[in-house]
C-alpha cells in the first residue's frame, strides 16, 4: 500500500484538530472555506488510512508525583532489534518504543514515581528480555517544550 501525500487542506484540518480535537467539522469548514462534508470525509479517510488518530493526551506538566523516564537500550546482535522492540511494545507501561540510530538501538519512554521505581521497572521488565545487552536511563526534569501534536508534517 503506497502512502498518501497530504494536501494543504488535509494539513490544515490536522493542524486545527491538533489544537482542539473537539472542534466541530462545521467550524473547521468555515475557517478553511470548504464544506462540512469535505472536512468530514477527509477526517474519516485519514482515520481509516491511519494517518491520524483522535485521542486525549495527558499533560505531563500536571503530574507532580511522576517523571518521564527515557530508557535507552542496546541489544546483543543487530538482528535482534525488531524482536526486542516487539516485546517492549507489549509492555503496557511503555508509551513509546522506537528503533533508533546512534548510540542505542532502542528507546522506550514511560512515567515513573522516582529513581527506585525506575530501577524496579527496568530490572523487572526490560533487562530480562532476551537480547538486551544493556540499558541506560534518564529522567526528564524540566520540559521547556512538550508538544505531542504532530501536525507539522515534514514536506
Amino acid at each position: 500500500m503506497s502512502r498518501r501525500r497530504l494536501d494543504e487542506v488535509d494539513r490544515a484540518i490536522v493542524e486545527r484538530l491538533s489544537r482542539d480535537a473537539r472542534v466541530s467539522n462545521r467550524q473547521i469548514a468555515a475557517e478553511l472555506g470548504v464544506t462540512e462534508g469535505t472536512v468530514r470525509s477527509r477526517v474519516k479517510r485519514m482515520e481509516e488510512e491511519k494517518l491520524i488518530r483522535i485521542t486525549a493526551v495527558t499533560n505531563i506538566d500536571r503530574f507532580r508525583d511522576a517523571s518521564l523516564a527515557y530508557i535507552w537500550i542496546e541489544v546483543e546482535r543487530s538482528h535482534q532489534v525488531s524482536e526486542v522492540a516487539s516485546q517492549l511494545a507489549e509492555i503496557p507501561e511503555l508509551g513509546f518504543v522506537g528503533e533508533m540510530l546512534g548510540r542505542s538501538d532502542l528507546l522506550a519512554i514511560t512515567m515513573v514515581r522516582n529513581n527506585e521505581h525506575l530501577a524496579e521497572f527496568v530490572h523487572g521488565h526490560i533487562s530480562c528480555i532476551p537480547g538486551v545487552r544493556r540499558t541506560e536511563s534518564t529522567l526528564g526534569v524540566n520540559f521547556v517544550k512538550h508538544d505531542y501534536r504532530m501536525a507539522r508534517i515534514v514536506r
